[in-house]
C-alpha cells in the first residue's frame, strides 16, 4: 500500500525545520509522538525503554532531516527511523521476560520471594489515547490488541527483524516492499521473517484477543470482576477472590521469579502472601495494555500511608479471570498517571 501523510503539516514548517527551526520540527512530530511511542513499546516491551528509543529516534530524525526527500510521508520516514533505533536497542538489551519464561510454575506459595534484578522484565503500558491513533484497513491488529500483554510478551520471543516485520505489516499496514526499505533488506527476506513470526506468535497468544473478550462481557459484569478483586484484596475475602477465577488461572508478579498455575496454587499464594487481613490494602481501578487493571496500595506503618505496591493487569476468559499479572514497583504508578500513595482513612 502507499502511505500518505496522516497528520497535517505545512511545507513551511518542513522548510523551517530543515533550516534548523526546532519549534517547527516539534510541530511536525507532535501528532505522531503517541503512535511512535506505542510502536517502540511493542518493539521493546518496556514503556521506559520506549521513552528512550523515541527520544533517540527524534534526535536522529532532527539531525537527519536534510535526508528526508519527501518520496514517502513524514510519518513513514519517522517510523523507519524509530524502527532502526528499536532494532539497535533490542540487540543491545535482549528481550523482555515474564516469570513464565524463566521456569515452571510453583506448586505452592513461595514466602519471601526475592526480586530478580538481573532480568529485563516486561512492563505494563498506558493505553490512554490508543483508540484515537490512525488505522489502516490493511492492518490485522487493532491498536489496543497490539499492546495486550499476551501479544507483547509473544513479540519478545522473536528476533528483532521478525518483530519489526510483523509490527510494520500487521499492526501498521505497511507493504512488504516498504518494510524491506525500512530494514535495508529484500522482500524475500521480509516475507520469510513474516512467516516465521506469525507461526511463533500464534503458538503463544490465545485465539481470542482480550479486546474481543471484553466486547462480549457485559459492562456490569466487568465492573463486578474488577470491584470483586479489589474488594477481596481489601477485605481479605479469599472465597470472593476464588470465585472470580478460572480453574487454570495463573498469577505472576514480576520482578518476583516464582509464578503459580491453577486455582489451588493461586489460592495458596493469595492466602499466605497478599491477603494479609482487612485494612492492609487499598485499591484503585485503572487500565493497562488495553485490559482492566487494579492498582494496589499496601499500608506503610512508617509513612502512615498506603504506599504504591503493584499494578495487577487482569486477563479474562469469558467473564472470569484467567491470568493476573502483578507488576510490582512504584515506577509503574507514575507511568499510568496514578498517585504514589493513598492517605489513611479519616
Amino acid at each position: 500500500m502507499t502511505h500518505t501523510t496522516t497528520p497535517s503539516h505545512g511545507d513551511d514548517d518542513l522548510d523551517r525545520a530543515r533550516g534548523g527551526d526546532d519549534a517547527a520540527f516539534a510541530r511536525l512530530v507532535a501528532p505522531l509522538r503517541r503512535e511512535l511511542h506505542a510502536h517502540c513499546y511493542r518493539m521493546l516491551g518496556s514503556a521506559h525503554d520506549a521513552d528512550d528509543a523515541l527520544q533517540d529516534a527524534l534526535v536522529r530524525a532532527w539531525r537527519g532531516l536534510e535526508g528526508f526527500e519527501g518520496r514517502s510521508s513524514l510519518r513513514s520516514w519517522l517510523y523507519r527511523v524509530a524502527t532502526r533505533v528499536c532494532l539497535d536497542a533490542a540487540e543491545r538489551r535482549g528481550r523482555r521476560a515474564l516469570p513464565v519464561d524463566l521456569g515452571p510454575a510453583s506448586d505452592g506459595a513461595v514466602v519471601g520471594d526475592a526480586p530478580r534484578t538481573e532480568v529485563a522484565w516486561l512492563g505494563p503500558y498506558p493505553d490512554t489515547g490508543l483508540d484515537a491513533l490512525p488505522t489502516t484497513p490493511d492492518a490485522r491488529y487493532e491498536q489496543r490488541e497490539a499492546v495486550e500483554l499476551a501479544f507483547v510478551a509473544a513479540l519478545q520471543h522473536l528476533p528483532g527483524n521478525q518483530r519489526a516485520a510483523l509490527l510494520l505489516f500487521e499492526v501498521l499496514g505497511y507493504s512488504v516492499a516498504e518494510i524491506a526499505g525500512t530494514m535495508g533488506t529484500t522482500t524475500a527476506s521480509v516475507n520469510s521473517a513474516l512467516q516465521r513470526a506469525r507461526r511463533a506468535v500464534a503458538e503463544r497468544v490465545p485465539a481470542r484477543t482480550q479486546q474481543r473478550t471484553l466486547r462480549e462481557v457485559d459492562d456490569a459484569r466487568l465492573r463486578e470482576v474488577v470491584e470483586g478483586y479489589s474488594s477481596a484484596l481489601e477485605n481479605g475475602d479469599v472465597d470472593a477472590f476464588v470465585a472470580l477465577l478460572t480453574e487454570d488461572v495463573t498469577w505472576s508478579m514480576p520482578p518476583m521469579p516464582h509464578w503459580y498455575r491453577g486455582r489451588a496454587a493461586v489460592t495458596d499464594f493469595a492466602v499466605r502472601v497478599p491477603i494479609t487481613g482487612c485494612g492492609s490494602w487499598r485499591t484503585l481501578p485503572t487500565e493497562a495494555n488495553g485490559q482492566p487493571a487494579v492498582a494496589g496500595y499496601l499500608w506503610d506503618d512508617g509513612a502512615g500511608v498506603y504506599a504504591a505496591w503493584s499494578v495487577t493487569v487482569l486477563t479474562l476468559d469469558g467473564d472470569r479471570v484467567c491470568a493476573l499479572t502483578s507488576f510490582v514497583g512504584r515506577e509503574h504508578f507514575a507511568l499510568l498517571g496514578l498517585p504514589d500513595a493513598l492517605p489513611a482513612p479519616g
